[in-house]
């Protein structure tokens, strides 16, 4: 073999982007493999970042010092925290995307990134022996190494819909990756098939903006990363139109010419990100659907029409779109499409998304059945550290549901597998409350320095952060008002004598941290920004002592492990459809094997006495 990598990342998307920088942050001599180095960090889709759950996602990458926060500021034009009127826990930072900007950053990012190769080539074939990876043939060469990430998102066997047009494709101007699938089918790997789709691009310069309404972005943009100070970007407003009845009359005349309909495409879509074929099919009551503008670039006419995603021939989705406000003389820049392609089904790895059939080989993004850049992104940086720390021969990194929303993502992903591409949202994660994006530094950046993976950048802005919070806390926790105090500041307690901390007035639905710096003068010497997150978490501190013993109880579930290949023929009581999930699935711990579909607690409880039992003779 011409050369020898610790690890090789195939594919130059979000995941494969986050997997090779942290393989080679954690000193892995790593390999990025790609068609095209000009489409690294490309957005194949929307032109944005972040969201509900996605955002908490891209704050927990970047609190382990991944990229896609810090380039994501770079190149965001519009930001904006979504359900910034309600709880800190369901708020979602996002940002619209100039494409060229975070290109352009992303390769600059990862060019620079020590022990890490970039080459163009396809994969072709996975070298193993004895059931481990130990090698690649690709187009540009023969590779010998320790580990490898597919990060290879529409790529296996992709096909491009639109209308009765099947175009064999990884995206537009992109061939897909056929050699590939083959080779894991090789390896026993089950294929089955998802599919995804994206909006016409349509010309701003031939939209009628005056009859459209603004949507501007937050006054003060708020930065994805904690490195971030303020964003630099020049910032711009989105607009919204919405589809019409005249356009649904178009569809649903039109529904048996879209390929999703025809039966040319059998690969399920995203239930929460419908094509515009399905709302109108699904919602025949609606008269109309909100469709977001979104600019692609400062310096590029071209729009997204965010909402309607399609795979109708490309003259009957022109004359649709001609039918909203403002949009009658719009020139389509090129139609929308569906696309079909290979995954495998994420019951097939462990925690460290690591496949049980081959060793060192690790899979990230839409291969495992996800969908969307942050969840990709999440993986990737996942795949890519345990990739790397396999090499070195170290513990594995794996983070638990009350840790992150990457936890929640992975143990979903890999205990409950999918039915259709899998979507983070905040109602996913069961302990969401401690896990909020404004904290995600202070649950991550600390086992980022403990694994070695954090800049000492970051390391010493964490710690300069840490130290002002609890300062902070401190303070605040010192300064006791009595109730009488508190009234003659407008805040409204209890009149039963007992002193109150201003930490504990903050947990107070009506009051705010505005009200404690016009009040007591030690407070307004505080950082602002510190000051508003030990607020947050004074709000939430009553709601988190409860939930710590919730989390107390699953993590001794999880502690409990099952050992690989255990023979679940010997617990009596299983039943047979429960025995063939958990032998198929093959979960690491009793809580995960509590939380698969189809395992009922009265199975979990006669699996844990059987290995109880095992353990005690063990020990004897």
């Amino acid at each position: 073999m011409a050369s020898h990598f610790d690890v090789i990342v195939i594919g130059g998307g979000h995941a494969g982007c986050e997997a090779a920088a942290a393989a080679a942050r954690l000193g892995a001599k790593t390999l990025l493999l790609t068609q095209r180095i000009s489409t690294i960090g490309a957005m194949s889709c929307n032109p944005a970042i972040g969201g509900l759950g996605k955002g908490h996602l891209v704050r927990e990458i970047d609190a382990l010092d991944g990229l896609m926060g810090r380039v994501a500021d770079v190149a965001g034009i519009q930001f904006r925290v979504l359900n910034s009127s309600k709880g800190a826990a369901v708020r979602g930072p996002r940002a619209q995307i100039d494409r060229k900007i975070y290109l352009e950053t992303m390769q600059m990012t990862l060019l620079g990134v020590p022990n890490l190769n970039v080459l163009e080539g396809e994969a072709i074939e996975l070298l193993t022996k004895g059931g481990a990876v130990v090698g690649l043939t690709a187009t540009s060469g023969v590779y010998a190494c320790d580990s490898v990430v597919l990060t290879t998102g529409t790529f296996l066997r992709g096909m491009i819909h639109i209308g009765d047009q099947r175009t064999p494709a990884g995206r537009v101007g992109d061939a897909p990756s056929n050699q590939l699938s083959t080779s894991l089918l090789s390896h026993g790997f089950t294929l089955g098939r998802l599919k995804t789709g994206t909006p016409a691009r349509l010309d701003g310069k031939t939209i009628d903006w005056t009859e459209l309404p603004r949507q501007e972005g937050d006054s003060v943009p708020e930065p994805f990363s904690y490195l971030t100070s303020s964003i630099k970007t020049r910032q711009v407003p989105c607009h919204i139109t919405r589809t019409t009845e005249a356009g649904h009359r178009i569809i649903q005349d039109n529904l048996h010419l879209a390929a999703i309909h025809s039966g040319a495409i059998t690969g399920r879509g995203p239930r929460y990100c419908p094509s515009i074929e399905d709302k109108i099919s699904r919602f025949a009551d609606r008269e109309s659907h909100q469709v977001f503008l979104e600019p692609e670039g400062l310096e590029d006419d071209t729009i997204y029409p965010n909402g309607i995603s399609s795979s109708l021939p490309a003259d009957v989705q022109s004359a649709f779109i001609r039918t909203m406000p403002g949009l009658s003389e719009v020139r389509i820049l090129r139609p929308g499409y569906a696309i079909e392609y290979d995954f495998i089904d994420p019951q097939e790895l462990n925690a460290v998304l690591e496949t049980k059939k081959l060793r060192g080989l690790f899979l990230a993004g839409q291969i495992n059945g996800s969908t969307g850049y942050e969840e990709a992104a999440a993986q990737g940086l996942m795949a890519g550290l345990n990739a790397a720390l396999r090499v070195a021969g170290k513990p594995p990194f794996v983070l638990g549901r009350d840790q992150a929303y990457i936890g929640v993502m992975i143990d979903d992903l890999i205990t409950r597998g999918v039915s259709e591409p899998y979507r983070m949202f905040t109602s996913r994660a069961e302990y969401r409350l401690s896990l909020r994006a404004d904290n995600a530094d202070q649950r991550l950046t600390g086992l980022g320095i403990e694994l070695g993976c954090v800049s000492d950048e970051r390391k010493h802005s964490y710690v300069r952060k840490e130290d002002g919070l609890q300062r902070t806390e401190t303070l605040l926790r010192s300064i006791l008002v009595t109730p009488q105090q508190a009234s003659k500041t407008g805040i409204d307690v209890n009149h039963d004598g007992i002193r109150r901390s201003l930490f504990d007035l903050l947990a107070y639905p009506n009051v705010t941290v505005e009200m404690l710096t016009a009040n007591w003068h030690a407070v307004r010497s505080v950082n602002e920004t510190h000051l508003r997150q030990v607020a947050i978490k004074a709000q939430y501190a009553v709601y988190m002592d409860r939930q710590s013993k919730e989390i107390a109880a699953a993590r001794a579930s999880d502690d409990l492990r099952i050992p690989r290949d255990f023979d679940y023929s010997l617990v009596n009581g299983l039943s047979t459809e429960v025995r063939s999930r958990l032998s198929h699935v093959q979960p690491e711990t009793i809580g995960q094997a509590g939380r698969m579909e189809g395992v009922t607690p009265v199975a979990v409880t006669l699996l844990t006495v059987r290995l109880k039992h095992l353990s005690k003779r063990q020990a004897a």
